[in-house]
């Protein structure tokens, strides 16, 4: 057993996956053969993931503030603290801040046989976001 205690190393968003300022704070996993993965992920006012889908689907635990989600298709819908969000393996999503208040979530999500967790898609649009 290990455990791990708080600071963590926080690294920037990368550019290819988010709009906006977007923090990313790995948090520790099982050793292999386990291939679950989780992030808290801090995001900014009006910051956002771009389209992407989970080999495995990803849930989200909101911890703080408040933000958007929205699946290909549906509508945009707000989320805040103590929200869980669910998408289902291959499901084309985003997530990300509301336009004045920051939010965070953990996201866990499992790899794929390749190891990666997500594929990544085009940027959403500012009407996308503001739905």
């Amino acid at each position: 057993m290990r455990v791990n205690r708080a600071p963590r190393d926080q690294v920037p968003g990368p550019a290819e996956w988010f709009t906006g300022d977007v923090t990313l704070d790995q948090l520790p996993v099982p050793a292999d053969p386990a291939h679950v993965r989780t992030a808290h992920v801090h995001f900014a006012p009006g910051a956002r993931t771009a389209w992407h889908r989970h080999p495995f689907g990803q849930v989200l635990l909101v911890t703080e503030g408040s933000g958007r989600v929205q699946s290909r298709g549906g509508p945009v819908e707000s989320i805040s603290t103590g929200d869980t969000v669910c998408a289902e393996a291959g499901e084309w999503h985003w997530h990300g801040a509301a336009p004045t208040t920051a939010m965070s979530h953990v996201a866990i999500q499992e790899a794929g046989p390749d190891g990666a967790t997500a594929e990544w898609g085009d940027h959403v649009s500012d009407a996308e976001y503001s739905g």
